[in-house]
């Protein structure tokens, strides 16, 4: 590929993930000459697919299920149907299997979801009818900065008030039943926190409002296709997207009014040498990571025999037993321990998109939450729960494909220690992510801004870090 180097641009994106595509579509889409840099052979980042088991079984390296995706304000602004980009709908959004060979399902209708709840379906009720109705005017302040001032306070104090709780204190308070506990322990699990650390409610609250608004879809044919639509459409506007270009230095690049790094913290502090005051490398490289994932891609020969029948109509799984196993089980890996029996994520997307894998097969991901950076492979204690809620699993596999935490940091860089986060979602890092500002993507340096996933609105398929942080480079312009 011949290089760009030689021209000028009005702005430089440094990395492809949903939030590098993000700003370069915003810039562009106001007139601006981009063009983003990416160091692998494909856009995406975490959104990237490949057949990573046997040939027609199409795996996501990363992300899958895009729970923030119809939230985002960005992408619905999107023309990315024109593109080729469908979203699929499981039947069910999240199913959490018990012990007694029973499972907890987290409908998209809120009065489907309490009614399996017993004595919690009236408290249920009461928390999440309201805020699905008031999810479109709630999701984009949770999508914003947390320093904003919020459009609608009273929405968001309401809001704030129950999401800065443990998830522990959360359920103890509202729930009784063991259903309505585990249910909210798995969804809130994905914070990777302990659910006795603050702030780890918000992530059930959110994702479970998001299941009852608007589903936890998937993308048709593999998360690839949300991120070739997104470049897609910044060709459209004039962007320019340039592959196997690694920047190890802001010195290699063009002329440029600002550059934005879809790159972790310490990554900017490497690659921007001199040009950041030490005080601000120093907090950089300060930032928190938290536990890494360990992941199994599966290639099945059927689907998977769950004990439970309903669970095979959810696309997201959660595997851990009761709130008190989840919670036991994410405390391992923030005292450097693997869990003997791990909260085990899971997705089988196709089942509801068959494009993923050979008629009559099916492709499968597991994963769980393993200390910062650890080289362990925990595929016994991961498939020890699957056998636990489906017996006979693993006589379905006819190949996987393992990736240790250890290993995710060296296929992505950005995923320090395995971190697919972006940064521990503590409370701290709330607000201060990657540092505390009222314009947390702006660095020190004249037209340079930080636009991944440890800015603000954090992790997840979303887009708007880098939203934010072109909005915030505009205004040099």
């Amino acid at each position: 590929m011949t290089s760009t180097t030689a021209k000028s641009y009005d702005a430089i994106v440094i990395g492809s993930g949903p939030n590098g595509l993000g700003a370069a579509i915003e810039l562009a889409r106001n007139g601006k000459s981009v063009i983003v840099y990416e160091a692998a052979d494909t856009v995406g980042g975490g959104m990237r697919s490949a057949e990573l088991t046997l040939p027609g079984f199409v795996h996501d390296h990363c992300s899958t299920v895009q729970a923030l995706c119809l939230a985002s304000p960005l992408f619905s602004s999107l023309p990315l149907s024109d593109y080729g980009m469908e979203l699929v709908h499981p039947e069910i959004p999240v199913a959490h299997p018990l012990d007694d060979g029973s499972a907890v399902l987290l409908h998209r209708s809120v009065e489907q979801t309490a009614e399996q709840l017993g004595r919690d379906g009236g408290h249920y009720r009461n928390i999440f009818e309201l805020m699905t109705r008031h999810w479109s005017k709630l999701s984009p302040q949770l999508l914003s900065s947390p320093l904003a001032f919020p459009k609608h306070p009273l929405l968001m104090a309401g809001f704030g008030m129950k999401a800065m709780k443990s998830a522990r204190a959360f359920v103890e308070q509202n729930f009784l039943t063991t259903a309505a506990k585990a249910l909210f322990a798995g969804c809130a699990a994905h914070s990777v926190l302990p659910m006795e650390w603050m702030g780890s409610a918000a992530y059930g609250l959110v994702l479970m409002t998001a299941a009852h608004a608007g589903g936890w879809p998937v993308a048709k044919g593999g998360s690839q296709k949300l991120a070739d639509a997104l470049a897609a459409h910044l060709r459209t506007l004039g962007g320019t997207i340039e592959l196997g270009r690694h920047i190890r230095s802001l010195d290699e690049l063009p002329a440029a009014k600002v550059i934005l790094c879809d790159v972790a913290p310490r990554n900017l502090a490497t690659i921007a040498g001199s040009r950041l005051p030490p005080a601000y490398v120093k907090k950089l490289m300060h930032y928190a990571h938290g536990p890494g994932a360990f992941k199994i891609d599966y290639a099945l020969s059927q689907p998977v025999p769950w004990k439970c029948a309903d669970v095979g109509r959810a696309g997201t799984i959660h595997l851990g037993g009761t709130f008190d196993d989840i919670a036991d089980a994410e405390q391992f890996p923030w005292d450097g321990r693997c869990a003997p029996r791990p909260y085990v994520l899971a997705v089988q997307a196709s089942r509801f998109d068959p494009t993923r894998a050979p008629e009559g097969k099916q492709t499968f991901w597991a994963y769980a939450h393993v200390p910062h950076g650890s080289t362990a492979d925990v595929t016994e204690r991961i498939e020890a729960q699957l056998e636990r809620f489906a017996p006979g699993f693993r006589d379905c596999v006819l190949a996987r494909k393992v990736t240790t935490a250890a290993d995710f940091a060296a296929w992505n860089p950005n995923l320090i220690g395995g971190d697919i986060a972006g940064g521990a979602s503590t409370f701290w890092q709330t607000f201060a992510r990657p540092v505390l500002s009222r314009n947390p993507y702006r660095t020190p340096a004249k037209g340079l801004y930080l636009c991944s996933a440890s800015t603000p609105p954090g992790g997840g398929v979303h887009g708007m870090c880098g939203y934010h942080a072109a909005r915030a480079a505009l205004r040099e312009f």
